[in-house]
């Protein structure tokens, strides 16, 4: 033992021995090629002394990186994570310049912007040269991953013999997208563990696959919030979109506020009397909620609490940025990011790509931020976590949501993070191969995304236009012009027997009165928010005539769904379609071209306390799945049609089938009842342990904010999903989504 361990010690001291030596030599080369990077006195110095210099300055930048680095970066978790990134540079820089100053031969400067290039390249070029020195090395690997876990399990248990699982949600990627990944040779790593590109076994005595690919189907609410909350807490309850108006609150609930997620969270806890999936030595990373999980980072439910003084401490960028390689890497990333999408959003408008949104403004920030600062330390939080031997690990990756949101979801823009993300999954796997534990790792989504141009592109007006049009109050110049601002005046005209040629016919509104009208994708609620209950069919006729024959006939609306005096609650249609939710089984009406499902997924939603007074589905084209987005995103979810209503389930063949051959896995309550099975075949019984005593404790006793175990402090949000309403009452903005 005593001969490991020397050994262990030689092969550290040589490796460091040898980046030390490469620093030394780009520095050299360095300041060879920068104008005012210097290593020498302003008379010159022998090639000798020259060499010195730069080996006393690698050595101390080095040991200034290792040692002030991790306390700048604990002070500067202060600040929000986008600006973190950006200062990586800035403060990479401040240390060279401090290595120069400490040097013992008293030769060395540099230009303040030169030495920001210096570190960068110095920082790149030896984490490199370290990660090729230990490529070979599985357990210096290991020990090099293992410092993230180090600072995350305090709770003193040994780690369990039985196999833990990690669940990796690749947010927005639809069942249809993956196979076709598979299919083009983007996902090697998932193309390897299903050997075919449908799930099924290969013929003769080909590779044999390692999981099975299971679909599922979303309720109406087809978007991270409901399905994520379904997942970990089991329960969509009351969740009827991304974003709706409560009455009784007076307020716009949004999934990805902060405050709305803890809301919901405490809400999903409180109907299902348990804490959640991760109650059981859990960590919840980059999800929207905690799962009851007592290890979170990157988490939005708890984001609400980051002022207070437990909450400071962001764990998750902190394990991830002291190290100054990482920081370094991924800053370079980062600009490299935003360079991408300037150019790609570039090349689409000189190339007048229909359709096309606006991808100006924040929106490079925000891309880079998702699809490299938050998978990046997702994916290091969660090889942390499985070093540490954690029962239920479950990570949400964000980045293909968000570009394909603004890229399309089959564009090459969105296929390019397909092929990043499957990396990500194939350094997970290699990680699982070192725990101390054994791993299954199953692979997820929340929903799909469905292409189309938006409704406003198509129309030249928003559907908060439309029914501001169909009530008779005032709308924007630009929108009175349209076609169908036009036929929505006339239809009011006409339900108040006015000639058609009167000019007039807009409404006076009531103070207060006006409706609130929000967009989930291409799912739109209006409400009344002067009105205390949620209004009939009879009540809204008999207030605004031509609203609803307005919207049931528009061609960019599929359907409404209402509630009844009559018959409870009724689905519309163009052409005067009326339908009882009672008779959809028998007569679906207009519901008929979104496939099985959506009458029951309609009625769920019309027994919510929260459902709008007018719940509004686009149109759907069933020949190729597009849609009409009420927000600017020409690929989207949150509603019904096409593609977004189907995401995946990948699962090692381990463990057992999600449903029997005949049964349909639907809604994300199964979804999480399969992953509770699947946690109770690996582990027994899940009963959620105190860290210091190793008692028993009630679910019922874990809140919507607090884990089971070790209380650990959270992050913001990493901007799960896209926000903006299509008018009023969503003052969420792009700035909050990033926080």
């Amino acid at each position: 033992m005593r001969g490991v361990r020397w050994r262990r010690v030689a092969s550290q001291i040589g490796r460091s021995t040898v980046v030390w030596a490469v620093s030394t030599l780009t520095m050299l080369v360095l300041a060879g090629l920068l104008p005012d990077f210097q290593l020498q006195s302003a008379d010159g110095d022998s090639a000798t002394r020259i060499a010195v210099t730069a080996a006393c300055g690698a050595g101390a930048f080095g040991v200034l990186s290792a040692v002030v680095w991790p306390l700048l970066v604990r002070l500067l978790l202060l600040v929000p994570a986008l600006v973190l990134g950006l200062l990586v540079f800035f403060l990479n820089g401040s240390l060279l310049l401090l290595a120069l100053r400490v040097n013992p031969s008293g030769r060395g400067e540099a230009a303040p912007e030169t030495a920001v290039i210096v570190a960068a390249v110095m920082s790149a070029v030896a984490s490199a040269t370290g990660a090729a020195l230990a490529v070979r090395d599985d357990e210096t690997y290991r020990r090099r991953l293992h410092r993230l876990a180090a600072r995350r399990r305090r709770t003193g248990l040994p780690c369990p013999s039985t196999p833990g699982l990690v669940f990796v949600q690749l947010d927005g990627v639809g069942h249809d997208v993956l196979t076709a990944a598979v299919r083009k040779g983007l996902m090697p790593t998932v193309a390897r563990w299903l050997t075919t590109g449908d799930g099924t076994p290969p013929a003769g005595d080909g590779p044999r696959p390692t999981h099975r690919l299971t679909p599922w189907r979303t309720d109406w609410s087809s978007q991270t919030g409901a399905s994520q909350l379904g997942i970990l807490h089991g329960s969509t309850f009351d969740v009827p979109a991304f974003r709706w108006y409560e009455k009784d609150r007076g307020e716009v609930m949004v999934c990805n506020r902060p405050t709305s997620a803890a809301e919901l969270q405490r809400r999903a806890v409180r109907h299902t009397g348990d804490g959640g999936l991760l109650t059981v030595d859990g960590a919840s990373r980059g999800n929207l909620f905690s799962g009851g999980a007592g290890e979170q980072a990157l988490v939005l439910s708890i984001a609400a609490r980051r002022r207070g003084r437990e909450n400071r401490s962001r764990a998750g960028y902190f394990a991830y940025f002291s190290d100054p390689a990482n920081a370094v890497r991924t800053a370079l990333s980062f600009a490299a990011e935003v360079g991408r999408e300037i150019g790609q959003s570039t090349r689409a408008r000189i190339a007048r790509q229909r359709p096309r949104v606006s991808r100006g403004g924040l929106y490079p920030l925000v891309r880079a931020f998702a699809t490299v600062v938050e998978r990046d330390v997702v994916v290091a939080a969660v090889m942390g976590d499985m070093l540490a031997g954690r029962t239920a690990v479950y990570a949400d990756l964000v980045a293909y949501d968000e570009v394909a949101h603004h890229s399309g979801p089959c564009g090459r823009d969105a296929e390019k993070v397909l092929q990043r993300l499957d990396r990500a999954l194939a350094l997970l796997q290699r990680v699982a191969e070192h725990a101390p534990r054994p791993y299954r790792l199953v692979v997820l989504s929340d929903h799909g995304q469905s292409p189309g141009e938006t409704f406003r592109s198509r129309y030249g007006l928003t559907l908060g236009d439309l029914v501001r049009a169909g009530c008779g109050l005032h709308v924007p110049r630009r929108a009175e012009g349209t076609h169908s601002g036009a036929e929505a005046r006339a239809a009011v005209r006409a339900a108040l027997r006015r000639p058609v040629e009167e000019k007039g016919g807009q409404q006076r509104p009531v103070p207060g009165s006006e409706p609130i009208v929000l967009a989930s994708g291409n799912l739109g609620l209006v409400s009344f928010p002067d009105v205390r209950h949620r209004m009939t069919k009879e009540e809204i006729d008999a207030r605004h005539p031509a609203l609803l024959t307005t919207l049931a006939n528009h061609p960019g609306i599929g359907f409404l769904l209402v509630r009844s005096e009559e018959h409870d609650g009724v689905v519309l249609g163009a052409h005067g379609a009326e339908i009882p939710l009672a008779e959809l089984d028998e007569r679906p009406g207009p519901l008929a071209r979104f496939g099985p499902g959506a009458a029951d997924a309609v009625r769920r939603t019309h027994s919510f306390p929260h459902t709008a007074d007018i719940m509004v589905n686009s149109a759907l084209d069933p020949a190729d799945g597009e849609v009409l987005a009420f927000e600017e995103q020409i690929g989207s979810h949150g509603g019904l049609g096409g593609a977004q209503s189907h995401p995946f389930l990948l699962s090692p063949l381990e463990l057992s089938a999600p449903v029997d051959d005949e049964e349909e896995l639907a809604g994300a309550e199964h979804v999480h009842r399969v992953l509770r099975r699947w946690l109770g075949e690996l582990n027994g019984p899940q009963v959620p342990l105190t860290a210091d005593t190793g008692t028993e404790a009630s679910g019922s006793q874990v809140t919507g904010t607090e884990s089971s175990g070790v209380e650990s402090s959270g992050v913001e949000a990493s901007g799960a999903e896209d926000t903006g309403a299509d008018d009023t009452g969503a003052d969420d903005t792009e700035d909050e989504r990033a926080a």
